[in-house]
């Protein structure tokens, strides 16, 4: 299995906080966030990982270099800014296999990746997204699904007082984004807002441990979870 890890972002809530790396290596308990992500693949027997990488890509470059554990990796660089949906689809040229996950290189979603990808495959879906339930929240929009677990649209970051968030990790078709004719493209507003109707996208639920170091908050709280959650290393 693979997966391609978006690690190119500018961290711009973050950086009142953490200023000299890119956000995924934000340190949690002194450990590179993205450590963290790489542990959890390892241990789902990820091989390959594609790392699509632009603001400050030589600090995770340095760090990582061409393998963690048993995982080979390969960089994706951003010259420029091709959001979301360009960096996936440059970074899916050098990948291998039919069904790639992509991961937010800045959000823990701890979902079961052999349960989502046998959903992905049994389902014969495009593009499954993984998806948690909350409460009263408004800091994420919400995804729309219904009983055949079809996703049937999606609502704007507001206050909701339920609703199913979108996780950001999701398993694609390798073909997925050839008929996106944009080098640089958000994956939300130019794929999945646009393209849900037309193509077979399936949600996978999860009531897994989530959190997103995005925004101060959360980062500290991150640092209290990961004691409890990860062994360090």
């Amino acid at each position: 299995m693979e997966a391609i890890i978006l690690a190119g972002g500018f961290g711009t809530r973050l950086k009142q906080v953490v200023s000299d790396v890119p956000k995924p290596m934000a340190p949690i308990n002194e450990i590179p966030f993205l450590v963290y992500i790489f542990n959890w693949l390892n241990k789902y027997n990820i091989t390959h990982v594609v790392l699509a990488v632009g603001y400050k890509k030589e600090v995770i470059i340095d760090y990582f270099g061409k393998k963690y554990k048993n995982i080979d990796i390969d960089y994706s660089v951003e010259d420029t800014p091709l959001f979301t949906g360009g960096a996936i689809k440059q970074a899916l040229n050098k990948c291998r296999e039919d069904n790639i996950f992509i991961i937010n290189g800045d959000t823990f979603f701890d979902v079961n990746l052999e349960e989502l990808l046998d959903q992905h495959r049994e389902l014969n879906a495009d593009f499954t997204i993984s998806v948690k339930e909350m409460k009263d929240f408004d800091r994420y929009g919400i995804v729309k699904i219904n009983e055949n677990k079809d996703v049937i649209g999606f609502e704007e970051k507001k206050y909701h007082e339920e609703g199913y968030i979108n996780g950001g990790i999701y398993c694609i078709k390798k073909d997925l984004l050839h008929k996106i004719n944009k080098q640089a493209f958000s994956f939300e507003k130019d794929y999945m807002e646009k393209y849900y109707l037309k193509d077979d996208i399936k949600a996978y639920f999860s009531d897994s441990y989530f959190i997103d170091i995005g925004i101060p908050e959360d980062y500290s709280k991150a640092q209290i979870d990961f004691k409890n959650i990860f062994n360090k290393g």
